[in-house]
């Protein structure tokens, strides 16, 4: 049985020219290293997508999208882009709020007009990645050219760092 996502999610994938796939998860194991190690995705094309908030300024909220072998670079080219001294990542209950997803399903299509989404650059390049579904009970593999189609979306050089290799 495959997974239901929203239909607005649906309809964004179907509009675009992104080649894409509707993946069924266990809820219970949609956290991006869990799914990616029960389901044999590899970190470097599953992506996160993470809602951060400015505690500075505007109070602006911002999805930075990044892949599941990188961490945000928060302290330089982040909290200069979103134009803070502060920036924090939203809890649970600001991201339900804003985004009207779950954390583990975070999808950065058919966000809010007010959130911008940043799309880490290295993703580009890949010829698919693993996202959320807008649900826990589903990922998405789709096409990174999914993003030209997006409002509200940049690619950001420098946006994450490579972790380096666990042994």
């Amino acid at each position: 049985m495959a997974a239901k996502i929203d239909p607005a999610i649906q309809q964004i994938l179907e509009n675009s020219t992104a080649h894409y796939e509707i993946l069924d998860c266990d809820p219970e194991l949609a956290d991006t290293a869990v799914f990616c190690e029960h389901y044999g995705y590899p970190q470097e094309k599953s992506a996160n997508a993470i809602l951060l908030k400015a505690k500075t300024g505007e109070g602006r909220f911002v999805v930075c999208v990044l892949l599941a072998s990188t961490r945000l670079d928060v302290n330089k080219n982040l909290r200069k882009r979103i134009g803070a001294r502060r920036v924090s990542f939203a809890s649970q209950q600001e991201t339900r709020e804003q985004t009207g997803m779950e954390l583990g399903g975070v999808t950065p299509l058919g966000l809010p007009a007010h959130i911008d989404c940043w799309v880490d650059a290295r993703i580009a390049d890949l010829d698919y990645i693993i996202l959320g579904a807008g649900t826990r009970a589903a990922k998405l593999k789709v096409s990174p050219k999914i993003f030209l189609t997006t409002p509200n979306t940049a690619f950001v050089a420098g946006l994450a760092k490579q972790l380096p290799p666990t042994d």
